[in-house]
Parts: structure tokens; C-alpha cells; sequence
């Protein structure tokens, strides 16, 4: 009788284990629930930025001010007709001194 409730405990040992620790068990599932909650998080942070590249692009399409816009401030364009001034900073134009 005792050899059975020896050999009943080690089974159930066993099968707790496994149930906790293998790669099916309670610390598997949580670790994934941990990783598609973060994949969840990126998703939607990379579906705001599509979003917003949408509207840029839809933006670009149809209204010449945002082209203009884009032409200025990515290329530096300028109008005909138009001045251009630099203004700059003297802390930024002096060489740091070694």
C-alpha cells in the first residue's frame, strides 16, 4: 500500500512539473502572453505611424502647399523673388577650444 502511495506521488510530482515547467506549462503561456501583449503595443505604434504617413502622402497628392512645404523644408528651396537668411548662432559658429 505504501509503495502504491509512493508511486502515486511521484506521478502526480511528475505531472505538476510538467504542468509548470515545461514548454507547454504555466511559464511558457505566460512568457508568450508577455510577448504578443508587447508585438500588440508595437502594432499599434507602427499602425499610428502608417496612419500618419497616410495623410502625408494623401497630403502630397493633392495640394501643391505641401509640396511647396516639403520642397522647403526638406530640399531648402526657395521661391523666385524670394530672400534667404541664415541667421546663426554664435556659441554654435565658435570651434570648442581643446
Amino acid at each position: 500500500m505504501k509503495a502504491l502511495l509512493v508511486v502515486l506521488a511521484c506521478v502526480l510530482a511528475g505531472l505538476c512539473y510538467r504542468a509548470w515547467f515545461s514548454d507547454i506549462g504555466f511559464f511558457a503561456v505566460q512568457e508568450l502572453n508577455d510577448r504578443v501583449s508587447e508585438q500588440r503595443e508595437q502594432t499599434q505604434v507602427l499602425a499610428q505611424r502608417n496612419e500618419a504617413l497616410l495623410t502625408e502622402v494623401t497630403a502630397l497628392r493633392h495640394t501643391l502647399a505641401a509640396v511647396e512645404s516639403r520642397a522647403r523644408t526638406d530640399l531648402g528651396m526657395i521661391k523666385e523673388g524670394e530672400s534667404f537668411y541664415l541667421v546663426v548662432d554664435d556659441a554654435a559658429a565658435k570651434p570648442a577650444s581643446k
